[in-house]
């Protein structure tokens, strides 16, 4: 059985769907399993042994130039000579939809229900429902479960094995900042909105509270004066930047990663890491999948995954005491 995931970005939400690909292999063994996804997102799943190939689209570039989309199209095209036996859209967007419905004869994804945009649902040979509001890694499995007809129970989620991998070249370009002396704690201090953004000066209190070794990753510019304001206020040390598969390395020797809802912080959970995702207008039970080392703290606020106000700053009310606490007893018990 050829197969095709169709989940293009971002790269929490990519995280949140790489799962499938143990249960697919548990259930489909000799399955060959394709991803197809934005280009900036390749690194996140390189060296992953259950995929068989990446196929990269880079159509947000179509929005600066037009023209690209030529380009585009030609991808597409030469993907549908695969000849997928099945086609599945994690992503429930309509983009995401004619992508699956043009490499595939035969594809699936959310009904008009549940569908993150419900027309995307026109473009499937067939659709199920999955609340939106269900969480998002049982709603991924529940897609996937549905398209090829397996179960799964919530403590096989729970047993996972780590699925985000990288070689030992990244390994070793990270080493220097793991301590082998006391726990190591990594601070993701930066999201893709502001609203999700934890105040800098409540991290400083944290990183002062804690006895251990703290890193601080960042991603853009903004991320960068984040953190070098945090290290110069605190103990805590600012990181190079780093690419995502030395994210990935990085992370996997962490004891503990303290960072707002976003990729580089779900990547613990995919780690099997301990974590404390920080929650501010986004839905915590949702967007988070609870283990005794995956940790949340939240606004303590009913939040519909529909209607979600992304000025709402909640998350700035939030005591670093709760987090040090979460902290303390994560590390050590």
């Amino acid at each position: 059985m050829r197969i095709a995931i169709v989940k293009l970005s971002a790269l929490g939400d990519i995280v949140h769907s790489m799962i499938v690909l143990q249960f697919i292999k548990k259930h489909y063994p000799h399955a060959k399993i394709d991803w197809i996804t934005e280009e900036a997102f390749l690194p996140i799943l390189q060296n992953n042994h259950e995929i068989d190939d990446i196929k990269t689209l880079n159509l947000k570039s179509i929005k600066k130039q037009k023209k690209l989309i030529i380009n585009e199209l030609k991808k597409i095209k030469l993907y549908k000579k695969e000849k997928y036996d099945l086609v599945i859209d994690l992503q429930g967007l309509i983009k995401s939809a004619i992508v699956a419905k043009s490499i595939g004869k035969f594809c699936v994804g959310f009904d008009k229900n549940s569908a993150r945009e419900s027309l995307s649902s026109f473009f499937y040979s067939k659709s199920f429902q999955i609340p939106y509001e269900e969480n998002v890694i049982i709603r991924n499995l529940s897609l996937v479960a549905k398209a090829l007809k397996f179960d799964f129970q919530k403590e096989e989620i729970l047993n996972k094995k780590p699925f985000l991998f990288y070689k030992l070249k990244d390994l070793k370009s990270i080493k220097k900042f793991i301590s082998s002396q006391e726990k190591n704690i990594l601070l993701v201090t930066g999201s893709s909105w502001h609203s999700k953004i934890y105040p800098k000066e409540k991290f400083v209190e944290i990183a002062n509270s804690l006895d251990a070794n703290i890193t601080i990753c960042w991603g853009n510019e903004e991320e960068r004066k984040i953190a070098k304001f945090i290290a110069e206020n605190s103990k805590a040390k600012k990181l190079p930047k780093l690419n995502l598969n030395q994210l990935k390395a990085i992370i996997s020797q962490n004891d503990l990663i303290i960072g707002a809802d976003t990729g580089p912080t779900h990547m613990a959970w995919a780690l099997n890491r301990a974590s404390i995702t920080i929650f501010g207008p986004t839905p915590s039970q949702r967007n988070t999948f609870l283990t005794p080392i995956n940790q949340i703290v939240d606004c303590q606020k009913s939040i519909n995954p529909k209607k979600i106000n992304r000025n709402d700053f909640c998350i700035k009310n939030i005591d670093p005491k709760i987090i040090i606490k979460k902290a303390e007893k994560l590390l050590y018990g």
